[in-house]
């Protein structure tokens, strides 16, 4: 049986805001990806040159196969990204695990995006690497307890030596979504891919997406978790 991964994620907000927000390179700004050099080039390829749209049906396809389909729910709207089979893309295979996690990631920030911070501007850090010889990252964190609980719980955590507090934001089969009220009522994403045919040793992730911080606060936030991370998921040394 093909495999193709779907992901669905409900959002308090009229259809049309959130097909604006596929669909508007400002808006998509706010949610997908991090800051990076290569940023606006990327929202570029995925949206707006590689893709098919259906506005009538508010139906988007990405990355030769992925598709994209926005619909009513109640007052709010449902998003569901259905993955393109392995093998449509080959070159693409080694890296089919991480992308199902970064849509997951995504498509949980568009809807943090529209609820809860739709006018501040983000500034987001990333960190990923292979999890060999490291605890699973949301163990590593601290964060075992907060993953059973449901969304909208509230927690008290301490976060690479910062106390902070916020409420559960989303629970998948590899990831939680946590707000932070100390990054400006920001969103930690953290995720831990189990090992697999194309990563033996499996592998971490972490998205931290802040807003209003000043740019002593986003540094001393970046680098300290940096040297956390560094600490405990390495890169690993090239022959």
């Amino acid at each position: 049986m093909t495999e193709t991964p779907r992901i669905q994620v409900t959002v308090a907000a009229p259809v049309e805001e959130v097909w604006r927000a596929l669909r508007e390179k400002d808006r998509i700004r706010h949610w997908h990806g991090w800051d990076s050099p290569g940023l606006d080039d990327e929202i570029d390829l995925i949206y707006f040159q590689s893709f098919t749209e259906d506005e009538q049906a508010r139906t988007l396809g990405v990355q030769e196969g992925d598709r994209i389909v926005v619909e009513p729910d109640g007052d709010g709207a449902r998003i569901t990204l259905t993955r393109a089979p392995r093998g449509v893309s080959p070159e693409w295979d080694a890296y089919y695990d991480d992308i199902t996690e970064g849509w997951t990631t995504f498509l949980h920030q568009l809807r943090f995006y529209l609820e809860r911070q739709p006018d501040v501007e983000r500034r987001t850090a990333f960190f990923a690497g292979p999890a060999a010889g490291g605890s699973p990252l949301v163990a590593a964190l601290g964060l075992d307890d907060l993953a059973e609980l449901p969304p909208g719980s509230a927690y008290r955590a301490t976060l690479a030596g910062q106390d902070v507090g916020g409420e559960v934001w989303f629970r998948s089969a590899n990831q939680l979504g946590l707000t932070v009220g100390a990054w400006g009522a920001g969103l930690l994403v953290v995720a831990s891919v189990p090992p697999g045919p194309e990563k033996p040793a499996g592998s971490a992730m972490a998205v931290l997406s802040t807003f209003g911080l000043d740019d002593a606060a986003y540094t001393e936030l970046n680098d300290r978790w940096a040297a956390w991370w560094g600490e405990r998921y390495p890169a690993p040394v090239e022959a």
